[in-house]
């Protein structure tokens, strides 16, 4: 067997990291100093470009490496970085989190000091001409504009369509949970005061450079988890499931690792540049988290005086905003001194002094404690479900589903994430900036609802609305913009029928791809008929077919091309034509589709469909529609429906951010592991295996990493994390996931060490370095 040694400054006994047959690194301290400084060091020899390059973009030091076209960039970054002091910032996430955060960044540090003295840099530095730099503890916590937020730019889109077509149209835009939901303006807005490009500075800050073209995640990044108790398994026993939806990345997002150290010992997946597991279990109880949508950002709108365009109106008088300035290097060139302005409520991202306005973010991740995913430093020790309830009260952003399941049979769910208090106001629109809509606090986290060890049996959430009927939206809103409900209800659907689960069952309904708006729809097909050869076909093919989005299905392919390019388009034209003027109806269109690599939302086109018809013309768009989309999937597929797949349409294909990097500095020709694929993928936004595409089809958006736990016999667990475990093009872990992910496949998860040892094949020794007496 491989065995690797190292010498690491630091460390105050050996640590062993046993690498196994999947590329899940074990690490095995004898203390949780030692065990995070291994950690950091672990995750800096597979991640390495990855991580320096979450930090430069964090933190806005791009232009440093890649020159000045990434200058507005880091201005953006840098206007978003915490900027409290680092001794509240700490105490917020709990005991040891600071200690823990500076031996992982100790490691890290230590790993790019060999690998830049050693000539042992992963290819991607030499592609791009420059070396990894070193860390400080507090880049981890100030780093605030990789997480995941809302609603900012719903709050936007609702504002812009409001201003331009009115209310009836924002209607078709996005639904709003509850139902029967009303928008008010807020008083004192002028909607006509907002431009349409005010967020531009948001999303440089919040979009990799390396993404620019593809839309903002906001409403794509979803997730499933649930949680059965012994009465449904087949063993007796609890399970966990989470596969969390995010950008299909090269590398991947996620980073399997197994900690264990004296009082820890704990395996699953984190973000690489976070210390800790935050996807995982401990051997005492399991815990697994999907995006709760909790509102906690708001577009500030004032008006600024005629004479000093950085002053705001504020009560009864002028506040003067705060000039912080700084000096942004630049690659090859002097650096740029970057003027940047703040009000009371957060940073400035658009003004406008012809108008008298100005415009700032409110964001409650910008706070104390509130830096992504680092929250988990509470509870991945947990040793019991109180002990976990109790970490949770600590958790900032983002909002999250917590699901948790013990070994004596306990399954819950606490939502977690701090939902600001808005009296008066709900969150959904731009406010004035003059002081009457302020936050007062935050809610206490026993005002939101919580399910321990429910009736039925098992618990499940997939970003849908899941307040209770109950709930006081008016006295306490969380948000009104929830994901659409079917993922959740296939979920429930399958959870319900069934006692005898196993964890390779819950592998499969991770990967399910029956699509339920496909099946409201199919039935309305019934009985109808047509003499046109295109709508013959598709009529044909779409009776037989289940509504299962199977990569191998040609109605899969006909349907997906049908109800998002051509039917949905359809109906939303009608509904706009008597709402908006006819030199206008193309422009509101636009305005009110989803767009696409987007979750697709089809909650309103579902919605038009069942709407009253008393004219009888839903039949004849539907046979319009069905053709023209035939005549769509011929010219991608060919004329013969009996060649055509989903799968040859929608399709799995990775790309590096260095081969758009390059690109960028003219460079055409990227390295050949700057691309994986293409693999034919099923599913959908709309399906519990998620897989959301963009405009040519490529899915953007789904579970790279998936996770199932078999609680209390760790053992038999299972995950997936594609397209690999290491960041190394070098690295035989780098792509060697990739094709089982992409067929729905899973591997052991592994955690006595009896089991570990039977499947490593590779073992590195971490020692303390010798310390020189002369």
């Amino acid at each position: 067997m491989d065995v690797t040694r190292y010498e690491v400054p630091g460390l105050e006994q050996p640590v062993e990291i046993l690498v196994d047959r999947w590329g899940v690194p074990h690490l095995y301290a004898a203390s949780r100093a030692d065990l995070f400084l291994a950690q950091g060091f672990n995750a800096a020899r597979e991640r390495l470009f990855q991580l320096d390059l979450w930090r430069r973009r964090g933190l806005g030091l791009l232009a440093e490496v890649f020159g000045e076209q990434y200058v507005e960039h880091d201005r953006a970054a840098r206007l978003f970085l915490y900027r409290g002091e680092m001794a509240e910032e700490w105490a917020a996430y709990g005991p040891g989190t600071e200690e823990m955060a500076h031996s992982f960044v100790a490691g890290l540090n230590t790993y790019v000091a060999h690998a830049r003295g050693s000539g042992a840099l992963p290819p991607e530095f030499a592609a791009l001409g420059f070396e990894p730099s070193y860390w400080e503890p507090g880049d981890l916590a100030r780093i605030r504009t990789h997480g995941l937020f809302y609603n900012l730019r719903e709050e936007v889109a609702r504002a812009r369509t409001l201003r331009d077509f009115g209310p009836e149209v924002e209607e078709l835009r996005r639904a709003r949970e509850p139902e029967g939901h009303r928008l008010r303006v807020p008083e004192g807005l002028d909607l006509e005061v907002i431009p349409d490009d005010v967020l531009r500075v948001y999303d440089l800050a919040t979009v990799p450079p390396w993404e620019t073209g593809t839309p903002p995640r906001q409403g794509l990044d979803g997730s499933n988890n649930w949680v059965l108790a012994p009465s449904r398994t087949a063993t007796g026993r609890p399970l966990l499931a989470n596969d969390p939806h995010r950008a299909v990345t090269l590398p991947s997002l996620r980073y399997l690792a197994h900690l264990s150290a004296p009082g820890l010992d704990v395996i699953g997946a984190g973000e690489p540049a976070l210390p800790g597991i935050s996807i995982g279990h401990n051997g005492r109880i399991a815990f697994g988290l999907t995006i709760f949508p909790i509102d906690q950002e708001d577009l500030y709108v004032y008006r600024t005086d005629p004479e000093d365009p950085h002053s705001y109106a504020y009560g009864d008088g002028w506040e003067p905003m705060t000039c912080v300035t700084e000096d942004i290097p630049v690659r090859d060139a002097e650096p740029v001194r970057a003027r940047m302005w703040f009000t009371r409520h957060g940073p400035v991202i658009c003004e406008r002094p012809e108008r008298q306005a100005a415009f700032a973010v409110r964001a409650a991740w910008l706070g104390p404690g509130m830096a992504p995913y680092l929250g988990s430093a509470s509870y991945m020790g947990a040793e019991s479900p109180d002990a976990f309830l109790a970490a949770m009260r600590r958790w900032g952003a983002p909002g999250e589903n917590q699901v948790y399941a013990a070994p004596d049979g306990t399954i819950g769910w606490r939502p977690a994430g701090r939902v600001p208090r808005r009296r008066g106001w709900d969150g959904t629109l731009p406010v004035p900036g003059d002081g009457r809509y302020e936050w007062d606090g935050f809610l206490d986290a026993d005002e939101l609802p919580a399910e321990r060890d429910p009736e039925q049996g098992w618990f499940a959430t997939a970003n849908q609305h899941n307040l209770p009927p109950d709930y006081p939206h008016t006295e306490r809103p969380v948000t009104h913009d929830w994901y659409a409900p079917f993922r959740h209800q296939r979920c429930a659907e399958a959870l319900a029928a069934r006692h005898d689960w196993t964890a390779e069952d819950c592998v499969r309904l991770q990967t399910d791809y029956v699509s339920l708006p496909a099946r409201r729809v199919l039935p309305l097909l019934s009985g109808l008929e047509s003499t046109d050869p295109r709508v013959r076909t598709g009529l044909a093919l779409l009776r037989g077919w289940g509504g299962e989005l199977r990569a191998d299905s040609a109605a899969a392919a006909l349907f997906e091309v049908w109800f998002r390019r051509h039917l949905r388009l359809a109906l939303l034209r009608r509904a706009l034509s008597g709402l908006v003027p006819a030199e206008r109806l193309d422009e509101a269109l636009a305005r009110v589709l989803p767009v696409e690599g987007d979750s697709g939302d089809p909650r309103v086109g579902l919605r038009l469909l069942g709407a009253p018809d008393p004219d009888g013309e839903r039949a004849q768009l539907l046979l319009t529609s069905l053709g023209t989309a035939v005549t769509a999937v011929a010219g991608l597929l060919g004329e013969d429906p009996d060649g055509w797949s989903w799968g040859a349409l929608h399709r799995a294909e990775l790309h590096h951010p260095v081969a758009r990097l390059l690109a960028r500095q003219g460079v055409t020709e990227a390295p050949g592991w700057c691309g994986l694929g293409p693999l034919p993928r099923g599913g959908s936004g709309d399906t519990v295996g998620a897989a959301a595409y963009l405009p040519d089809f490529r899915q953007n958006a789904g579970a790279s990493f998936r996770m199932v736990v078999d609680v209390g016999a760790w053992d038999n667990s299972l995950a997936m994390n594609s397209p690999g475990q290491s960041g190394d093009p070098r690295s035989p872990h780098y792509a060697d996931l990739f094709e089982d992910w992409a067929a729905d496949g899973a591997f052991p998860l592994v955690y006595s060490r009896p089991r570990v040892e039977a499947e490593t094949v590779r073992r590195l020794v971490l020692s303390p370095a010798a310390v020189d007496l002369n």
